[in-house]
């Protein structure tokens, strides 16, 4: 009987002489791939493809599924910017274009979290396989783009960067930003989602009401896009006491994820809260 199998690839950018480095996890390794769906999980920003709930959520997700790093983050090549959020599209372009192309896998889910949500969900309101997508999860992604100035406010020092250092992988990195990364991060355009996004996607938004990076209004707000939509469905699931990554509550995330996938799979979703809306400690 066949098992599970993790593969790690290198994919050549089509944009920029480097690589993109990921986990392919497969169900049934020794079977055709050719026309088999698969689902991408996608990092937030100084995140990278193992961090946070991704790794855990892939090695239980009931379909074969690729998370990588995008470009200038842990392992993958490239220079990483605060505004560069058209090249994390690029990116999820060449990896699709990769899986079917090599593999002939068709995308049948998107599982993003923070910046890596709205990349996902730009990709699915932009390009041809989009419209054949069937599930996204927006986990804290953020909606109001500007609110990204709050993040910074009166750190610039006379260099005119704010500077901070963080651990990404075990691995101590310095990022710069810049007042013009601001400026074009802030310019993003989300406001695409009500008019773009594929109608027929069932969508989970998951969100911590202690979030201090995203406020939890945001989610709100993707609940009343998503929501207008049909046959597609929106669900939101606000998670009590938990911060932007969701710390020291990754196995519940994976859980509630793995329960709406089957309810989806079982054709059970309504548009509304999922799962009481609120999970937490009483």
């Amino acid at each position: 009987m066949a098992t599970r199998k993790s593969t790690k690839l290198r994919i050549p950018h089509s944009q920029d002489d480097c690589e993109l480095v990921g986990i392919l996890e497969q169900l049934a390794p020794e079977e055709s791939t050719q026309g088999r769906k698969i689902a991408l999980i996608l990092h937030g920003t100084m995140g990278h493809k193992d961090y946070l709930f991704q790794k855990r959520l892939a090695l239980r997700f009931p379909i074969d599924s690729f998370r990588f790093d995008f470009r200038g983050n842990h392992e993958s090549g490239g220079q990483r910017t605060q505004s560069g959020i058209a090249r994390d599209v690029e990116d999820l372009v060449t990896v699709v274009s990769y899986l079917r192309n090599t593999y002939g896998y068709e995308i049948d889910a998107v599982v993003g979290h923070s910046r890596g949500s709205v990349v996902g969900m730009h990709w699915l309101c932009t390009s041809e396989e989009g419209q054949r997508v069937r599930a996204m999860v927006n986990a804290s992604g953020r909606y109001r783009m500007d609110g990204v100035y709050d993040l910074y406010k009166e750190q610039w020092d006379f260099k005119g960067h704010y500077e901070r250092t963080v651990t990404v992988a075990r691995q101590t990195v310095v990022e710069r930003v810049y007042p013009e990364d601001l400026e074009a991060f802030s310019k993003w355009n989300t406001a695409i989602v009500w008019d773009k996004f594929p109608a027929q996607i069932d969508v989970l938004t998951m969100h911590g009401l202690l979030d201090k990076t995203v406020p939890s209004y945001d989610a709100v707000i993707y609940a009343r896009a998503f929501g207008a939509r049909t046959p597609g469905t929106h669900n939101l699931h606000l998670v009590e006491k938990a911060d932007h990554n969701f710390t020291k509550r990754q196995d519940e995330v994976v859980d509630c994820i793995l329960e709406w996938w089957d309810a989806l799979n079982q054709g059970r979703l309504k548009t509304g809260i999922f799962m009481t809306g609120v999970r937490g400690k009483l």
